[in-house]
């Protein structure tokens, strides 16, 4: 317990205030709230519940553009922990993906291990087992020591907490640039099933029911942590390490046991985890959510420190924490069950009918506040920040790109487009990932996104994260779409249907009218897109202030996209299968360059406009590669995106190892050749086929009012490109390929 020594508290003035991140407008309608001025614990629980990372005060205005609701979806977006989508036999899907990217930049292991472990949290409290973990992460110039260093801080920290923790990290991508090398982007994506009768709610019911505290001690780690996403890394960043938390899977590992096992049993009325701002949080959300009260006691919390403030004990960001509301009667048996799984439990509280969050500490009232006050949708403060299109959207898109040279040798062009950092194989990284853990996920499946199957059904999850931000740079409307386009295209190729997306933003400060313009752009871009495609948006995270005095990163809003496979059976990867396939694009070629790979790393340029996007064909190219795969006509598909058909067909050869199979490439294009091959024209697939199924596949293409282009045929061992003088081993391609990130990074 808390050693009951006096703890003085500091007198609370608006320059305080200001220092906790808050504006004098928002002091004042603290005081406006409470009717007089709030006492020092008072002032951080506001101070962090009403920091960006909690309030989304200067994005919820936006976010309410997207579709939130309606489809599959089992409760709107942002009601709850995680999303929830109904797959049907009973079982529903949670699904969410969060930001860690400031712990990250000043602790790469610990900022991404407990990034990991805070969106796990988010799952199991709804009653759902993590089945899935993925990653979405942003790396400054790969050959930048401190890129290395944080790129090897963030991948240890994911895979030794996933590792324990038990559940498989099966996908996700990684990108390179120079945008990123003051604020790596670490988001963390996590999936669970559960059955639809054991899913739990993060609410509070139920006057004089018992609050209850579970899991580890409460420590001083993480204060404050909700107000350090909420700012710009800077210098001083570096100071703000106690900011960052600390994590133990074992001990997660058990909380997820004794939550799931109270959760089946009947025993919990609501739950809740500890995440961004700790008790203060989950006791104010969850009391809003309910239209309740609580009355807490902190000398009841387990802490692991001695003289602990009510300020340190409220803010506190200590990991593996979990909140519950329970019924009087069934509180013996929640603690025979969590002391069964050796995790300490403690009574602090119980549930009112007033509506405020009532602390105690030490016999004295520390805070009393409205619960509505603090949260998203209540009292917290909600902005309509200033837009203004940057000055760098013209120039770029003005840019001439017919002068650029063609490539001298594209046998040479295309092994050094396969050895860039942004195109290369990413099994240095993916190699440190136990993917295979709990025996479900489809390994055979090297495809674009992963598949994971659902124990005692047919049916699969397909899951894929996505977002390239040259694009959203260039055309944030436009960019955005084709991070929603392409991650649902991901998920086609495996064989999966598309169903709901969750998303995490990555901008720099809002409060600057270029950024805001391209947020704004750029959630506009995902909601036609979610709607055209009907995936609707179940939640996910927005995390401003990715900025340095130096630079901003380019817009960011990936996309963690969810598939739906009824059959995992009919499942098929992106390697070629069998000599002698007939080799086909759907979709067509337009030859564009602007914001490709090819265009920056080999020119050296970032110009011209995002590709273009035409909704309806890119479902009319998805519904017939899904219909092709469910009847069994396909070997294999593959995505066309990031360095264009070459490397697409490049990646199909070097995928179908062992089997060594290449192409030779026999179609004539009036395209010149670079805009050709390297063009990044959105809406295309490369599939393959038996040729008995060719006619079928040319039906399939011409009723989805399809382009389809036969390109070539499998041969042995040889990656032939007649038109370009292209005659290439697929052993040598994939030498390059597979090794070209390790060397730089370990070199």
């Amino acid at each position: 317990m808390n050693e009951r020594s006096k703890i003085l508290e500091p007198q609370v003035t608006v320059e305080l205030a200001s220092k906790s991140g808050l504006t004098k407008e928002e002091y004042d309608q603290i005081v406006k709230i409470l009717g007089r001025l709030p006492s020092y614990t008072e002032l951080g629980m506001f101070s962090v519940m009403w920091s960006e990372h909690c309030s989304y005060k200067n994005s919820i205005v936006e976010l309410k553009k997207l579709p939130r609701k309606g489809g599959r979806l089992l409760v709107e977006a942002g009601e709850e922990n995680a999303g929830l989508v109904d797959i049907g036999e009973g079982y529903a899907v949670a699904f969410k993906i969060e930001s860690h990217n400031h712990p990250s930049a000043v602790e790469p292991y610990q900022g991404a291990a407990t990034g990991v472990g805070g969106i796990m949290r988010d799952i199991f409290t709804m009653g759902a087992r993590p089945i899935a973990s993925l990653n979405s992460l942003r790396f400054g110039k790969i050959d930048l020591p401190r890129t290395k260093f944080l790129l090897k801080g963030v991948v240890k920290g994911i895979g030794d907490y996933g590792n324990s923790f038990g559940v498989p990290t099966v996908a996700g991508d990684v990108y390179f640039d120079e945008c990123y090398d003051d604020n790596p982007l670490v988001n963390a994506m996590s999936v669970g099933i559960v059955r639809r009768e054991h899913i739990a709610r993060a609410i509070a019911s139920g006057e004089g029911n018992l609050v209850v505290i579970v899991g580890s001690s409460t420590g001083r780690d993480g204060i404050h942590g909700a107000t350090f996403a909420s700012e710009e890394i800077s210098e001083e960043s570096d100071a703000k390490r106690p900011s960052v938390q600390v994590g133990d899977p074992f001990t997660e590992k058990l909380l997820l046991e004794a939550t799931l096992e109270a959760i089946k049993l009947g025993l919990v009325v609501g739950v809740q985890d500890m995440g961004a701002a700790g008790i203060t949080c989950s006791t104010a959300e969850m009391s809003a959510r309910g239209k309740v009260g609580m009355e807490i006691e902190l000398d009841n919390v387990h802490v692991r420190e001695k003289n602990m403030s009510a300020y340190e004990i409220m803010l506190s960001e200590s990991q593996e924490r979990m909140l519950l509301v329970v019924l009087p009667e069934n509180i013996k048996k929640l603690e025979e069950v969590f002391r069964k799984w050796d995790l300490d439990i403690s009574v602090i509280g119980r549930v009112t009918g007033n509506g405020r969050v009532h602390i105690h500490h030490q016999g004295e009232t520390v805070a009393d506040v409205p619960a509505e006050s603090m949260v998203l949708g209540g009292g917290a403060p909600v902005y309509v920040r200033e837009k203004k299109v940057p000055s760098y959207i013209d120039l770029l898109r003005a840019k001439d790109l017919s002068g650029i040279s063609e490539p001298g040798d594209y046998s040479s062009c295309i092994l050094s487009m396969l050895s860039s950092p942004n195109m290369s194989s990413r099994n240095w990284i993916t190699r440190q990932y136990d993917s295979m853990v709990r025996t479900d996920t489809i390994t055979e499946i090297r495809g674009d996104a992963a598949v994971v199957r659902i124990k005692g059904t047919k049916k699969a999850l397909a899951m894929k994260t996505d977002c390239n931000p040259r694009y959203v740079y260039l055309n944030p409307y436009r960019g955005a779409e084709i991070a929603v386009a392409e991650s649902a295209r991901n998920v086609v190729c495996v064989g999966a249907k598309p169903i709901a997306i969750t998303n995490c933003l990555n901008f720099g400060n809002p409060y600057k009218p270029e950024v805001f313009w391209q947020f704004s752009e750029a959630i506009r871009g995902i909601g036609d897109a979610c709607r055209a495609l009907e995936t609707p948006v179940t939640g996910g995270n927005v995390s401003f202030y990715n900025e340095s005095p130096v630079r901003s990163v380019f817009p960011t809003p990936v996309i963690g996209m969810l598939g739906e496979v009824s059959d995992y059976s009919r499942c098929i990867s992106a390697g070629f299968k069998k000599v002698g396939d007939a080799v086909i694009v759907l979709g067509k070629a337009i030859g564009h360059l602007g914001g490709s790979e090819y265009l920056n790393y080999m020119h050296g340029m970032i110009a011209g406009d995002a590709p273009d996007l035409d909704l309806d064909l890119e479902k009319g190219v998805q519904s017939a590669c899904l219909e092709m795969i469910e009847h069994g006509w396909l070997n294999s598909a593959h995505d066309i995106s990031d360095g264009g058909l070459a490397i697409a067909l490049a990646e199909c050869c070097i995928l179908s190892h062992p089997h060594d199979l290449g192409i030779e490439f026999t179609a004539g294009n009036a395209l010149r050749l670079d805009k050709f091959l390297f063009g990044e024209d959105q809406s295309r697939i490369v599939i393959s086929c038996d040729t008995k199924d060719l006619d079928n596949v040319r039906q399939s293409a011409k009723t989805h009012n399809v382009e389809l282009s036969e390109m070539g045929h499998v041969i042995p061992k040889e990656f032939k490109l007649l038109q370009a003088g292209v005659q290439l081993s697929v052993k040598e391609m994939r030498e390059v390929y597979m090794e070209s990130l390790r060397r730089r990074i370990e070199g």
